[in-house]
């Protein structure tokens, strides 16, 4: 068999299980609370709110504005709406990851651009979060999409290459703010030649950089700096964890689930590493004939890794998904090194065996990301329920029908246009449903110990403003799962039990239980709906 047919047939699998696992994920992934406050304030955008200025959200704003193009979709098949146009969003980007591999492979571009696809895109943890409605899928295809303009910086028009990579990393910062961290990588890496046309090009980077976040970030800046600075460093910033062991705990776990979550990758990334310093220490090698992992220009990729990285792991919780957005930067630096660190490592000096060799490294690469897929633990997530004893319970419904099923009860009780009392916003989204101002952020909605004025400033509830709303609220329905009343913002702490009984008493006084609905929505907690009494 040719080596172009290999190809062929490699892409053909690693696309369709490319496509199986998005659509896997879209119908069978469990739900995050995050959705529904991501595409509600998309919904508001489309209406004409301003982020900031309007409602409260947690990063930049490119995001809300994004989405409301997504608004008809999900007002037509609600939440899994906002899931398609999330999986379209994180195919784009493995195409990207694709295309700035194959660019920065010095040889057999077609086995880089197939290895980059395959590790991305047939990896079931980063298919969830390319297709789940959260910031990662877009901040990583801007992220991409400025790495490969990156590539054509040394070209004719290297200028408007390297301004336009500027522009795409200053709206991928605007989308999630550690993000901008790709900005100074790939200055540093076009500034460090010191040749003058290098040096120009870094600063026509940091010009479409700023041109950018300067367009998109500063208006809002301005006109609500107290909500904007909230957004994008008080409620990151003012997270507990506890004593020190604690905080070290969560620091361990982030990288042994990096791991996990990137099996096949860390594995190649390590073993690629292993076999470059051991060709390089050969007798008589005279280290040019090894494909070196800093050759140019996938400095700028990996510098970008390793710094948004390293404020990830530094931050006060670090959630593993944060890597979600540079994960594909990693692999389209690994998969452009790895066809010629093989093509040395094997001699390389026939056409004929070169291919053979890239080949079949790169139906290893398919095959195990493949098992790894096979293998991935949150597979059983999809069939499974929360364990009993030893028992682990079939779902008698995917997380993503029952919130549908949910919704349609709620739209049966309401009207078009009422207000949802509930800190659950993914069902007032699927029910297309309004919930009152201040509970934009669900369940990070409550600040009980901030003041007032401050509480107003940045569209959030203090202590006093939540029993306002609970005492006076004229939505027909409350819906609330055991998130409701649960969390302590910003320190994203629980509630005492003795607050949560006072909001719950002061719920049951307005307010009586019609139906309960177990294992609802993210963590599988119980939902209450309950009518107004009055």
């Amino acid at each position: 068999m040719t080596s172009r047919r290999i190809l062929a047939i490699l892409w053909i699998v690693v696309v369709l299980v490319t496509l199986g696992l998005q659509a896997a994920n879209l119908f069978l992934g469990d739900l995050n609370q995050d959705e529904g406050w991501y595409l509600y304030a998309a919904r508001l955008v489309s209406e004409g709110s301003l982020p900031y200025v309007d409602f409260a959200t947690t990063q930049g704003p490119v995001m809300p504005f994004v989405y409301a193009l997504a608004d008809p979709l999900v007002r037509l098949w609600g939440l899994a709406g906002g899931r398609l146009f999330t999986a379209v969003i994180g195919l784009v980007c493995c195409v990207l990851t694709a295309l700035t591999a194959a660019r920065l492979s010095r040889c057999h571009r077609q086995w880089a651009a197939l290895m980059a696809f395959a590790l991305v895109g047939v990896n079931v943890y980063q298919s969830y979060y390319f297709t789940v409605v959260k910031t990662y899928a877009l901040a990583g295809c801007l992220l991409m999409a400025g790495f490969l303009a990156l590539t054509f910086a040394e070209g004719r028009r290297g200028a408007v290459a390297a301004m336009l990579a500027g522009v795409f990393f200053g709206l991928a910062g605007a989308t999630r703010t550690s993000a901008i961290l790709a900005a100074p990588a790939g200055f540093l890496y076009l500034a460090g030649a010191w040749r003058k046309t290098d040096v120009l090009r870094a600063f026509w980077l940091a010009i479409g950089t700023g041109l950018a976040v300067a367009t998109v970030m500063v208006p809002f800046a301005w006109t609500a700096p107290d909500a904007f600075w909230f957004a994008l460093w008080e409620y990151h910033a003012g997270r507990l964890v506890g004593s020190l062991p604690v905080l070290l705990a969560y620091k361990a776990a982030f990288v042994s689930r990096q791991i996990q979550a990137y099996f096949a990758a860390s594995a190649l990334l390590v073993s690629a590493a292993i076999l470059s310093l051991l060709r390089e220490r050969q007798p008589g090698n005279a280290g040019g004939s090894v494909e070196a992992w800093y050759s140019r220009p996938a400095t700028a990729l990996w510098l970008s890794v390793l710094l948004i990285t390293a404020v990830h792991w530094v931050a006060p919780f670090p959630y593993d998904d944060y890597q979600v957005i540079v994960f594909p930067v990693l692999v389209a630096a690994l998969a452009s090194w790895l066809p010629g660190l093989a093509d040395s490592l094997s001699g390389g000096t026939q056409q004929g065996r070169g291919l053979t060799v890239q080949a079949a490294l790169a139906g290893m690469v398919v095959v195990i990301t493949l098992m790894t897929a096979v293998s991935s633990p949150m597979n059983q997530e999809w069939f499974a329920g929360k364990r009993d004893r030893i028992w682990w319970p079939l779902k008698d419904e995917t997380p993503l029908k029952k919130l549908q099923r949910t919704a349609h009860l709620v739209q049966s009780l309401t009207a078009p246009g009422d207000m949802l009392l509930t800190q659950d916003p993914y069902l007032a989204v699927e029910a297309d449903r309004g919930i009152p101002h201040g509970l934009e952020l669900g369940q990070f909605s409550y600040f009980p110990d901030w003041p007032r004025d401050k509480a107003e400033r940045c569209h959030v509830l203090n202590g006093e403003m939540m029993r306002d709303l609970i005492g006076g609220a004229r939505a027909p329905l409350a819906v609330f799962s055991e998130y409701g009343f649960a969390i302590k913002s910003p320190s994203v702490t629980p509630l005492s039990t003795e607050e949560q009984a006072q909001l719950w008493g002061l719920l049951a006084k307005r307010y009586s239980l019609f139906r309960e609905i177990p294992d609802f929505g993210q963590a599988a907690t119980r939902l209450r709906i309950m009518l107004l009494a009055e």
